[in-house]
């Protein structure tokens, strides 16, 4: 582990976070949450890079992580949450054993957060302040769903590989947004896009 890993992070924070990776590994070979690949490199490709979405955020709010999936980044800001309780955290994820994952989570690990076992598209108006997204979509689809689900002067943030100019360009026929790009911390190709004022163009 580096600096990064551990910088501002209490041991008991820290405890949770490697309990975290242990449940995802005993899941894993059930339900695949992660790809088998990354799965021996889980805390920089997965839980470091959950991580960085969390300490980019500074206002508090409604955090809504949308296809939460293996709990990356949803359970990851629950946990580094834990201690302030700045955000009510709401993951969203359709996949009903992915659910079953993500509750058993928040239950072993003594988490606050809820879990909605619905499509993203039939949701209703999440209201969200902060509405994050890994390894969901496409940028052109995630932009929709924040429009569909972030409050008026909200922020989404979406970490995109080492495409995301592309997929930037791509959509800019398309939507209107003010957007920054902050150089992935666990990847210096990728980026964690943070994106604002989401309008059809």
């Amino acid at each position: 582990m580096n600096e990064f890993d551990v910088k501002d992070v209490s041991r008991e924070t820290l405890q949770k976070l490697e309990a975290f990776a242990e449940l995802v590994r005993k899941w894993n070979p059930k339900i695949n949450l992660v790809s088998k690949s990354s799965l021996d490199d889980l805390w920089d490709r997965h839980i470091l890079d959950s991580v960085q979405v969390f300490r980019l955020v500074e206002q508090g709010g409604n955090w809504v992580d949308i296809g939460s999936g293996g709990g990356f980044p949803g359970i990851v800001i629950a946990i580094l949450n834990q201690k302030e309780q700045k955000f009510r955290v709401r993951l969203v994820e359709s996949d009903q054993r992915k659910c079953a994952f993500l509750r058993t989570a928040i239950r072993e690990l003594g988490l606050t957060a809820t879990v909605d076992n619905e499509r993203i598209e039939n949701a209703q108006n999440l209201e969200a302040d902060i509405l994050s997204a890994r390894a969901l979509s496409d940028l052109s689809q995630l932009l929709a769903y924040a429009e569909m689900h972030l409050k008026p002067g909200g922020v989404a943030i979406f970490p995109k590989g080492q495409n995301w100019q592309q997929e930037v360009e791509e959509t800019q026929h398309l939507w209107s947004y003010q957007f920054e790009a902050v150089t992935s911390k666990t990847n210096s190709a990728a980026a964690v896009l943070m994106i604002k004022d989401i309008t059809r163009a």
